[in-house]
């Protein structure tokens, strides 16, 4: 059974069909970061670039569990082909790294994560040298960060999102001032409801956003059912609504934790495939970040009215 706002089947219409691209795109990988020795591994790095056009922004995107730097090709190629560098790194809970459950690094992979993060912020001269033709065209004063699922739970603690400790005060600030703004894509709300084996084994999934101020656009699917609460899809927007402003909203109607497939089409994590939901995502989250980061109010808005004048629209945005 569809939602009662869905349409049965995708449209042409501008606002849920992809944008041309505006550039073809040089992707390198991968590009190895020398990381501390509690790793254990290099980290490994994939950038993706317009192949022409300076003062380039940057996005860093951070993966789902268990994904890689060759995931989530809908979103990343899609942001480089409309003009910001895209640097995706692999994180130690990967599956092509096969790093078991009892490794004594997985207890703290959640901080390796937000390292992971820190340490391509800290190298990005490094990446852009390793793209030919891409050294003196980026600009590292705009930089956002991406993120989907745990990934977005990673990045989330770059905007100044904080995880509690175990008697619920706020933990370490490990906001980042370099990071301009976010894109959080499903995800999971506040600790209160977590199921008690969330609860047991993911402590790091207690979330203050109180202090999380930077710019973001939170998406969630209003199907998206975690078996890691005990609430509803509604857990999903407690990022928006606990969070103070600049923020943003997108609901997509009928959408669960793949929002339609933006980790690749025909892959088994991919439970509610839809590529006209996926053309939203790419064209909203393209707007965000120009807004974000090149101050272009009038893509934002453009998009904005689009969805408010689609018959059937495939989700709901709002601000605050």
């Amino acid at each position: 059974m569809s939602h009662p706002n869905a349409p049965a089947a995708p449209t042409t219409s501008a606002a849920r069909t992809p944008a041309a691209a505006t550039a073809t795109v040089v992707s390198v990988k991968p590009v190895g970061l020398t990381a501390p020795d509690s790793r254990g591994t290099d980290l490994q790095v994939r950038v993706s670039a317009p192949a022409a056009g300076g003062d380039l922004p940057v996005v860093v995107f951070s993966h789902g569990f268990g994904w890689s730097m060759d995931g989530y090709a809908p979103l990343a190629d899609h942001w480089a082909a409309h003009g910001f560098v895209v640097v995706q790194p692999t994180h130690l809970d990967s599956r092509r790294l096969g790093i078991p459950a009892q490794d004594p690094r997985t207890p703290r992979i959640w901080r390796h994560r937000i390292e992971d993060i820190t340490s391509v912020l800290d190298h990005l001269d490094l990446l852009e040298a390793s793209v030919p033709g891409l050294a003196g065209r980026v600009d590292p004063s705009r930089i956002a960060v991406a993120g989907h699922s745990w990934g977005a739970q990673t990045v989330s603690t770059l905007l100044g999102a904080r995880v509690l400790n175990a008697d619920g005060a706020p933990g370490e600030d490990m906001s980042d001032p370099r990071v301009t703004a976010g894109v959080l894509l499903a995800l999971t709300g506040l600790g209160d409801d977590l199921t008690p084996f969330a609860a047991e084994h993911f402590p790091f999934m207690k979330p203050s956003f109180d202090t999380m101020t930077a710019p973001a656009l939170i998406v969630a699917g209003d199907r998206d059912q975690s078996h890691l609460s005990t609430r509803g899809p509604d857990w999903f927007t407690d990022p928006y609504t606990h969070s103070p402003a600049d923020k943003s909203l997108l609901t997509l109607f009928g959408a669960e934790h793949s929002l339609g497939g933006i980790a690749g089409y025909e892959i088994a994590e991919t439970t509610d495939e839809n590529p006209a939901r996926v053309a939203l995502v790419q064209h909203l989250t393209t707007a965000f970040l120009r807004k974000a980061l090149l101050g272009d109010d009038a893509a934002w808005k453009k998009a904005d009215a689009a969805l408010e004048a689609e018959p059937a629209p495939l989700g709901e945005l709002t601000s605050k």
